[in-house]
């Protein structure tokens, strides 16, 4: 079995030298731009905006109108040019090549834009209320459309185009996006928690009890499956469990880190993540909506503790957001605030994120002290550094909670501030939006299912599809249940 290292298993820990950290001065520089709102200054008005349409024309515009004279194109390539900049310079210093990040990325951007264009077409995704107003007598409804297209674009490169793939690969970072876009949407959670205290607390408070409770069930369930069912070494059994259990490829690597595997171990596991995230992404969406549109915080929960990978699971929490606004607003008439059920998904996915550093200190410290591992080539026990699970903590985290824990202080200080904030807050989410959209579109890039079979991951597939579909689905959604049920997002008045 043979694999290629995942890059996250190479990053170097400096500040300017890892994807986390690079996530974290992209989202801050990003939200300090939308914050000139409140100073009265439009720092951000030239972003471009998507608009449902069914006049192509109407598609895409500044968001502002005093930069109107740009017109769509134009702002689309204002932001193409400035997201550019940004992210080649972290490319260049994470020792990326400067020319194929450049030719890749600008790639990706157009993809990901014609997505993003083609699934707002109104015929997909105007609301029930919108309808008139296209001229048209129906719609799907389904918002955030051009990610699932992204999505399934990267998946036919991906499979059906190695060579083009492979061309992309060095700009198809999806961890790096979507952990930018996770800094910047803590500055759209800090406004909402200021404008809805109670209901945000409580939204927070039993995002933490979720997460705590759902793990301490998931994580053991399947290491005892992968030992005693599947008979993997501890080795691939704790890694497996992290990464099935907790979050994905981040928690895989944490894990293989902390107990010292070998860097195959994380490698292999996180292909496998990466194709069942896909999958998940196709699929969980259209279920939460189908079965819990009169429920949605316990939808959103839902994707944030079962969709295995920070992009997957916020980008999920995404969808299922526009999808059930859109179905309850036709049902029920009930025109939800939109971001809330996102904002579930993403607390339960914070936390989760803050659980993968505690645990991997708790794994390290047992493998120790009971001496569970040795060195593959001395046959000796080892210590592990606490410095080296310092390395491994996801430090986007902080920016999230930099930027949160700023802005809501702010905001309770200076109420004032809130509304231009919060329209700062809406321009800096436009490019959170770019960034989900390159994840998906790098997710499908980067999936290939046929070489992990050529590889013979049967085992590891098993387990990962026995722990999923046999509980991880279920648990998690009866925890969401139960912290969320009955909780509904504010209403937006008619």
């Amino acid at each position: 079995m043979t694999a290629e290292p995942h890059e996250l298993l190479v990053q170097k820990p400096g500040f300017f030298q890892s994807e986390d950290w690079w996530a974290v001065w992209l989202g801050l520089l990003i939200v300090a731009l939308g914050a000139g709102q409140a100073a009265g200054v439009d720092l951000l008005g030239w972003v471009a905006k998507y608009n449902v349409w069914s006049d192509i024309g109407k598609a895409v515009a500044p968001n502002s109108k005093e930069f109107a004279f740009l017109g769509g194109f134009g702002s689309m390539l204002a932001t193409y040019l400035f997201l550019l900049i940004l992210t080649t310079a972290g490319a260049y210093f994470m020792g990326s090549s400067v020319k194929r990040f450049v030719a890749g990325f600008t790639i990706l951007y157009w993809v990901t834009v014609a997505a993003n264009t083609a699934g707002n077409f109104a015929y997909l995704a105007a609301t029930p209320n919108n309808l008139e107003k296209f001229g048209i007598g129906w719609s799907l409804g389904l918002g955030e459309l051009g990610f699932v297209i992204a999505l399934v674009l990267g998946l036919i490169i991906g499979n059906f185009f190695p060579k083009a793939a492979a061309f992309l690969s060095t700009a198809a970072k999806p961890e790096w996006y979507i952990k930018t876009g996770i800094v910047i949407l803590g500055m759209t959670i800090a406004i909402k928690t200021v404008g809805a205290m109670g209901l945000a607390s409580t939204v927070i408070f039993r995002g933490i009890c979720a997460v705590v409770e759902a793990y301490l069930i998931y994580w053991p369930v399947v290491y005892i499956i992968a030992r005693k069912f599947f008979k993997f070494t501890p080795e691939w059994a704790a890694p497996m469990a992290s990464g099935i259990s907790i979050c994905g490829v981040a928690a895989a690597i944490a894990t293989g880190s902390a107990i010292r595997a070998r860097a195959i171990v994380p490698t292999v596991l996180s292909s496998v993540i990466i194709v069942f995230v896909a999958v998940e992404l196709l699929i969980l969406p259209w279920i939460a909506t189908t079965f819990f549109a009169d429920d949605p915080l316990v939808a959103g929960a839902w994707m944030g503790l079962a969709v295995k990978s920070d992009g997957g699971a916020i980008a999920s929490g995404a969808i299922t957001d526009s999808l059930i606004r859109a179905k309850a607003l036709a049902e029920y008439g009930v025109n939800y605030q939109e971001g809330w059920t996102l904002m579930a998904a993403t607390t339960a996915k914070v936390f989760i994120d803050v659980f993968i550093g505690i645990w991997a200190f708790v794994l390290a410290v047992v493998w120790s002290v009971y001496q569970i591992g040795t060195k593959r080539s001395e046959g000796k026990s080892y210590k592990v550094s606490f410095r080296e699970i310092g390395d491994r903590f996801p430090k986007f985290l902080i920016g999230f909670l930099v930027v949160f824990g700023g802005v809501f202080l702010w905001g309770i200080t200076n109420p004032d501030i809130v509304k231009a904030a919060g329209a700062g807050a809406g321009q800096a989410n436009l490019l959170r939006s770019i960034f989900f959209g390159l994840c998906f579109f790098s997710i499908g890039l980067i999936t290939n299912v046929r070489k992990l079979w050529a590889e013979g991951l049967g085992r590891i597939v098993g387990v990962y599809a026995l722990a999923l579909f046999g509980f991880i689905l279920w648990v998690g959604l009866g925890i969401s249940y139960l912290f969320y049920h009955g909780i509904l997002p504010p209403v937006v008045a008619s």
